[in-house]
């Protein structure tokens, strides 16, 4: 055990202080504040850890068709289909990954970026790829995105904790 600034730093059983304890940390952004938030904290254990980072956001493929409801004034507003839904979602999950590997850059954080499409299931996804890329840490939100995403993305956060391989971190 070390002390460290009024924190302990608990190390697993045989390792030394002076070994790295994370050498790939995943972090998984959704555009929400609780995940930027997330996504520094991972920067910084990378930067410390002299980690790789790996900024994934999931597109999840959506179970029904997006109807926006009319309202009085807009006589006929059309129907949003999936392809309409998948080029927002992509756009928005590219810029929040981009975010992030620019933050990391700036710290140089060596970091690599993924954006998975059509996930019937975020927090599978999330942790079927930290098991691919052998991540020892993964850092998530507390909170989504709220409202329409909310209902898309369910507790990804207490998902990821129960059903990942490797340890996980939520970030408040």
């Amino acid at each position: 055990m070390i002390m460290r600034s009024s924190r302990i730093i608990r190390l697993k059983p045989g390792l030394q202080a002076s070994e790295r304890v994370f050498t790939r940390i995943l972090v998984a952004v959704d555009g929400s504040e609780s995940s930027s938030r997330a996504a520094k904290t991972a920067v910084r254990l990378a930067k410390r850890n002299e980690a790789e980072l790996i900024v994934l956001s999931v597109v999840p493929r959506p179970t029904y068709a997006i109807t926006p409801i009319p309202t009085t004034g807009s006589p006929s507003l059309p129907t949003i289909g999936f392809p309409d839904y998948y080029a927002y979602a992509s756009k928005a999950a590219e810029q929040w990954v981009d975010e992030v590997v620019s933050l990391a850059k700036r710290q140089d954080v060596k970091v690599t970026k993924r954006v998975l499409k059509g996930a019937t299931s975020v927090v599978e996804a999330i942790t079927n790829y930290s098991v691919a890329q052998n991540v020892d840490l993964t850092v998530v939100g507390t909170k989504g995105s709220g409202g329409f995403k909310r209902l898309l993305l369910g507790s990804v956060s207490s998902g990821v904790v129960n059903h990942a391989a490797s340890s996980v971190l939520v970030v408040r």
